[in-house]
């Protein structure tokens, strides 16, 4: 396994990080930890998860992925082993069993306070290791939308100052060591380090983004922030949603597979665009000999401001195909094959 630092922490944390939102739905307690247990003879020592999860968000499973960890921690007694990371929601529509629900979800210090506390319980443990921002508060492009447009009325989110603060009471507490963000902006990035360095603040050591073959707006404007500013990417949908592993090639809906279960909801990752770029980029793997899920994620792995590729599974086969990801460079052969591909149509699966 190969390890890179997370930002300017002396952490070392490892190339492939564990995703866990499929547990508690679509993954067992039992399955979740036998993912974990091969993880963790891998090499794999860093573990992402979430308040929100298990996905689909919905009140019934609410928190059900931090209790599922919480239990193997209790079990395997091995939490010492594991660079942990959880994030806190923000505001959305269709949240309302969590705290106050959806408008006024937010990082004030109320609910950051009570977002903390509650994963720390459900995770049993006294610490987290990096604590991430799910979403901005603010109006940006999300989960899909590529432009953003401006609403000279949106103003009704905690100043980037007052969220480091109360962010920096946590770390003096000692209930979270690093934070980080998510889903942001080359603003929002910039704008977080700066206040940090200026005010003596907590900095965000990553960024946890979508990034895959098929959607590479990252590298457009985020990533020269990542290199620079040592705040590396936490890549995740590296499969973008399972598709580039071709299993849904000609309509195909496997069992348990995230588009037959929910076919609506990551409409972003299925598009008539994206099904050529797929195709293309499951042949390429294949005419190299090998599997499409580990070609995928072995480009994820490599890209220069990559820190770690959050991989995800529902099976010991798909995970295994991931992990295998680790010890693989693609040759500049195949990465000029890939470029083609995507000069061809950019972004198809924003």
């Amino acid at each position: 396994m190969k390890y890179r630092k997370l930002g300017t922490t002396d952490l070392d944390v490892s190339v492939i990080c564990l995703g866990t939102m499929t547990w508690g739905e679509q993954n067992s307690q039992k399955e979740a930890f036998e993912q974990m247990n091969y993880s963790i003879e891998k090499g794999i020592n860093f573990f992402d998860t979430a308040e929100l999860y298990a996905v689909m968000p919905r009140k019934e499973t609410y928190g059900k992925t931090e209790e599922i960890i919480g239990n193997w921690f209790l079990e395997k007694k091995n939490r010492d082993k594991v660079i942990l990371a959880t994030k806190t929601v923000s505001k959305s529509e269709g949240l309302e069993w969590i705290r106050k629900g959806s408008k006024h979800l937010g990082f004030d210090k109320k609910n950051l306070n009570e977002a903390v506390d509650s994963s720390l319980k459900r995770l049993k443990t006294d610490y987290i290791d990096l604590y991430q921002l799910h979403w901005p508060e603010r109006k940006v492009p999300l989960f899909g939308v590529l432009d953003f447009e401006y609403d000279p009325n949106d103003n009704d989110w905690n100043p980037i100052e007052e969220v480091l603060e109360n962010l920096q009471l946590l770390v003096k507490a000692g209930k979270i060591r690093y934070v980080g963000i998510s889903n942001e902006t080359p603003w929002g990035m910039m704008k977080f380090l700066e206040v940090a360095k200026e005010k003596n603040l907590p900095r965000m050591m990553s960024i946890q983004n979508v990034y895959s073959l098929v959607n590479r707006v990252f590298d457009i404007a985020n990533s020269e922030v990542s290199i620079r500013e040592k705040c590396g990417l936490l890549a995740y949908s590296p499969l973008a949603g399972g598709r580039l592993s071709g299993k849904y090639l000609n309509n195909k809906n496997p069992k348990n597979a995230r588009y037959t279960l929910w076919p609506r909801r990551f409409s972003r990752h299925h598009t008539t665009r994206g099904e050529i770029a797929i195709e293309k980029y499951v042949n390429l793997a294949k005419k190299y000999n090998i599997k499409p899920s580990t070609f995928a994620n072995a480009y994820v792995n490599d890209r220069p401001f990559v820190t770690s590729n959050i991989i995800g599974a529902t099976s010991m086969d798909q995970l295994k195909e991931n992990i295998d990801s680790a010890s693989i460079s693609l040759s500049n052969e195949i990465l000029d094959e890939i470029q083609d591909i995507h000069l061809s149509d950019p972004n198809p699966c924003v």
